[in-house]
């Protein structure tokens, strides 16, 4: 008789190696997760817009980003984060979506990250332009730049429905200690931090106090800012990945990631067709326990 076990561990043998094999989205839609705030049901891998998409004028590398945000779509996929900071990654996503007519498909992230509020107010009403919206569904505050001060604009924009949910960011564990007080003292929807297999200081304060606050997470830097998965891509993949499907190294350590019940979404940068349809198979199947994410961690050590 074939377990589960062995289904899954036959099944992902067929494409045991490192490399990105599936030519297609997962043929099921990715897991969602509840915003703790609303419920609201949230794909649980979006696309990180940081370098890949700020590609200006460039019409080749603009059509590639178009099958990202397809194949992020046809996973089942909805959420895109971007920043002021990331170049021209707003405009480029907004023009996108405009092209494309799937604003309707998508739930746009994005950042205020300057000083003073009348500054603050102009670099908004700036990205609403850019991403040819009316309403941003998550403003964060990045790197907590003048949090005070922007947190109450947020109030008032959520408020008055130009934005749906407020959050806070930071993407370095020095900057911790910092997100946890705010998390303590103030209600927000959102806090989005860095957390991957080689980066793990998140697991010991800041997970627990957010599902503790019923905070949702979004993570940045899955891949341990890049590093750790280029230095992983001429290992083989373990054995024990097969247990729950992951057929590369980019998906066992986006698993490690939403192993963790705190986490809401991973955004993965991630301007390529191929690696986006990699990341979206992260998002169906079963997670690592406890002791499978210890395992993961040792094998990436």
């Amino acid at each position: 008789m074939t377990t589960r076990r062995d289904f899954l561990r036959l099944s992902a043998a067929a494409l045991a190696t490192p490399a990105v094999q599936a030519a297609e989205p997962p043929a099921q839609p990715m897991h969602t997760r509840p915003i703790p705030s609303t419920g609201e049901q949230l794909p649980v891998v979006g696309c990180g817009t940081w370098r890949t998409f700020d590609v200006g004028d460039d019409t080749a590398r603009r059509r590639e980003l178009a099958d990202v945000l397809r194949v992020l779509f046809a996973a089942g996929g909805s959420v895109i984060d971007s920043s002021p900071m990331y170049g021209s990654s707003e405009a480029v996503a907004g023009a996108l979506l405009a092209e494309s007519h799937t604003r309707d498909k998508a739930f746009i992230a994005t950042k205020v990250w300057t000083d003073g509020r009348e500054a603050g107010i102009a670099q908004m009403e700036q990205s609403m332009r850019l991403w040819q919206t009316g309403r941003i569904d998550l403003m964060q505050i990045h790197n907590l730049l003048d949090w005070r001060t922007h947190l109450a604009t947020l109030r008032d924009w959520k408020a008055a429905g130009k934005i749906r949910y407020i959050g806070v960011t930071h993407y370095t564990s020095s900057a911790f200690p910092q997100v946890e007080a705010v998390l303590r003292s103030e209600r927000v929807d959102f806090v989005q931090i860095n957390y991957a297999a080689n980066d793990r200081d998140a697991e010991a304060r800041l997970l627990p106090l957010a599902a503790e606050r019923g905070v949702a997470v979004i993570v940045n830097q899955p891949f341990g800012g890049g590093s750790l998965l280029a230095s992983l891509r001429n290992r083989p993949l373990p054995a024990f990945a097969q247990d729950f499907g992951c057929a590369s190294w980019a998906q066992l350590l986006l698993k490690f990631v939403l192993g963790n019940p705190a986490v809401t979404c991973v955004i993965p940068g991630t301007g390529r067709r191929e690696y986006m349809i990699d990341n979206a198979h992260a998002g169906i199947g079963i997670y690592p326990d406890a002791a499978m994410k210890q395992r993961i961690a040792g094998a990436v050590a």
